[in-house]
């Protein structure tokens, strides 16, 4: 049996976020395989222990420590990890380390583990260091952590065709191992019916109307382009609304409002967060259009989600979104005019035309992305452990 240690999700059941729904999907569809036995990590308020999908969950205890809080809930995981394979003498572990974030520590943990006779794997994430809302010293801290976990993984499992490509550039030096398997989607419908109460009273609520809407579903910060998709909607002549599901951000909020001025563009709605996946996935399903404006990151789950839900997808032309939408899309630039451009275009869209940029973008997904297949990958590699 290989055993596989998961650090870095806050843990499962996975409610929200990536990395939570990752594992949480891993774990449910290796359930039943007898060959893996997972043990994952989740991030609490006291210790113990309990039984997810077959997974051995352990509980790590985190104190209230601000932004220090993951680097330190990581370290006490491997270190809960370590004593683990210690004690029960497992051979060959994997310990699968989720984003960059304990560089200072990777060599000691790689060399302990490896005392242990297991392996180190990381998944990089995205680029960490390029996000905004960090000041410089924390931007500085993400890329050398970045570097020291490239250096001491005996594997890098990228989620991103590009992100590969970026580790094998950047640390060459290292000689890194390196394979993709990208984050997983749902192919399936929601359960809602287009009458379902839930449905409509949100829709009442918020002011909208099924098909007479575009959207945008994501963390409100600057470097997924709200402020470039707001400024062309208001430039474009479309006559349906723009529905921004996003978490609260005020200082950003009102920083964009000094700018803009978009609360005078009765289009224009920020209809808070929506957590019921069930009610998400009918949204996306009714949106006229899906607009997707990350430019930080891999594969995105918001992005995976849209092109399994919603028939006509609007991406900002960066490669880790062209890479996973490829042709499914229609696609963007910052470039003044050239989004607004785009929005007026398809507006003009036929059904017919919609429909078929409905059918590839579903056909991508079932075809690379999901859950099933990415699992299926992931067995692959934990089961060749030793080959």
């Amino acid at each position: 049996m290989q055993h596989i240690f998961i650090v870095g999700s806050k843990g499962i059941p996975g409610a929200y976020g990536g990395y939570e729904t990752f594992v949480d999907k891993l774990t449910e569809y290796h359930q039943n395989n007898t060959e893996l036995k997972y043990h994952v990590a989740c991030k609490a308020t006291e210790t113990g222990e309990f039984e997810y999908h077959n997974a051995r969950c352990f509980k790590i205890k985190v104190p209230n420590i601000g932004a220090a809080q993951a680097i330190y809930y990581d370290v006490a995981a491997l270190q809960h990890v370590c004593k683990y394979i210690k004690k029960h003498h497992i051979e060959h572990a994997i310990v699968y380390i989720l984003a960059c974030r304990i560089g200072p520590f990777a060599g000691y943990f790689q060399r302990k583990i490896h005392a242990l006779g297991g392996k180190v794997y990381v998944n990089p994430d995205g680029h960490e260091w390029m996000r905004a809302k960090w000041s410089a010293p924390v931007r500085k801290y993400w890329k050398i952590s970045e570097q020291m976990m490239v250096k001491h993984s005996d594997l890098l499992i990228c989620d991103s065709k590009n992100i590969e490509k970026y580790i094998h550039e950047s640390y060459d030096k290292y000689q890194p191992n390196t394979t993709f398997i990208a984050y997983g989607a749902e192919t399936r419908k929601s359960t809602l019916k287009d009458d379902d109460e839930k449905l409509v009273a949100w829709y009442q609520e918020k002011g909208l109307k099924a098909k007479e809407y575009y959207l945008v579903v994501g963390r409100f910060v600057p470097e997924n382009n709200f402020e470039t998709m707001i400024r062309e909607y208001m430039k474009s002549k479309s006559t349906k609304d723009f529905a921004i599901i996003t978490t609260a951000n005020p200082a950003f909020l009102e920083e964009l409002e000094q700018r803009l001025h978009f609360k005078k563009d009765q289009r224009i709605k920020f209809v808070g967060t929506v957590y019921d996946q069930e009610l998400l996935m009918k949204i996306r399903e009714n949106a006229y259009g899906y607009f997707h404006g990350h430019e930080v990151g891999g594969t995105n789950p918001s992005l995976l989600e849209a092109l399994g839900s919603t028939e006509l997808n609007l991406l900002l032309n960066v490669g880790f979104n062209s890479e996973v939408a490829e042709d499914a899309a229609i696609y963007w630039t910052k470039e003044s005019g050239n989004l607004a451009g785009l929005i007026d275009q398809a507006d003009t869209f036929s059904e017919e035309k919609i429909s078929e940029y409905g059918k590839k973008a579903k056909k991508r997904i079932a075809d690379a992305y999901s859950w099933e297949y990415i699992c299926s990958e992931y067995a692959n590699v934990f089961e060749n452990y030793k080959k």
